[in-house]
Formats: structure tokens, C-alpha cells, sequence
């Protein structure tokens, strides 16, 4: 069977299920000044106010609040953005 370039990388980007994480664990995810690395302070399953801003979140689809490695920045994210890092 002969599959096209994209097929591998299409898939593996378009699962049909959500990545969840926890508290606690090492992720990453993109950002303007490039790649950025840190750890779940929370899990918001409800909608939050942060920085004058309404971010939506569910049980389904939570927003991680994720504390960078290099700064004392606080980001919120959807599950979608990041990757689970090896501790």
C-alpha cells in the first residue's frame, strides 16, 4: 500500500483523542520567541478569568496552567498546544 509524504505526519497530529495531562507534569509548547518549557501548576475544567481574559475550559477540554522553566511566567493552554516532556 502506498501512502502519500503527509499521511504518517497527518495522522499522528489528528487523533481523535484529547491529550490530557496533570499537575505536576513537564510539558512544552510554542510560543513567539520560540519553544517553551514547563510544568502544570493547575487544571482549569471550568471557565477562567486570567489576565482580563475569559478562557474557556470543560471537563473535555481543560485549560493547563503551566509555569515556564526559565521565568516566573504563567501561561494557560489547551491540551491540543502541548507535548509531555520526560522528566
Amino acid at each position: 500500500m502506498l501512502r502519500s509524504p503527509g499521511t504518517r505526519r497527518h495522522a499522528r497530529h489528528c487523533s481523535s483523542m484529547p491529550k490530557s495531562f496533570h499537575r505536576g507534569d513537564h510539558v512544552s509548547w510554542n510560543s513567539e520567541a520560540g519553544r517553551v518549557r514547563g510544568h502544570i501548576l493547575r487544571v482549569h475544567t471550568k471557565d477562567v478569568d486570567y489576565r482580563g481574559h475569559t478562557h474557556h475550559a470543560s471537563p473535555d477540554d481543560p485549560q493547563y496552567e503551566i509555569k515556564s522553566d526559565k521565568t516566573d511566567h504563567v501561561a494557560l493552554h489547551k491540551g491540543k498546544a502541548l507535548r509531555r516532556l520526560k522528566s
